[in-house]
């Protein structure tokens, strides 16, 4: 789902996150709810490890880093 301008994103800090598919799991789910919430969220701190794993699995653009979603507007980064 493209991002919609406007949303509040919050930035979720996964520096210490295995590469797995479980975290891959856990971080869908926790973007669907945020979007059910009317926000959206952004990785902070993505080992390269998941960020591969997020683009092998299709869900680049479902889970962005924190840099993706800045410019766009209301976009602004809120710490979680």
């Amino acid at each position: 789902m493209p991002p919609r301008p406007g949303l509040p994103t919050l930035a979720l800090d996964v520096r210490g996150a295995a590469p797995d598919a479980v975290t891959v799991d856990v971080l869908a789910r926790l973007q669907l709810g945020a979007r059910r919430c009317g926000c959206r969220i952004a990785l902070q701190g993505a080992p390269p490890e998941l960020l591969a794993l997020l683009a092998f699995m299709g869900l680049a653009d479902v889970l962005p880093e924190e840099g993706e979603v800045s410019g766009v507007p209301g976009g602004e980064m809120k710490p979680w």
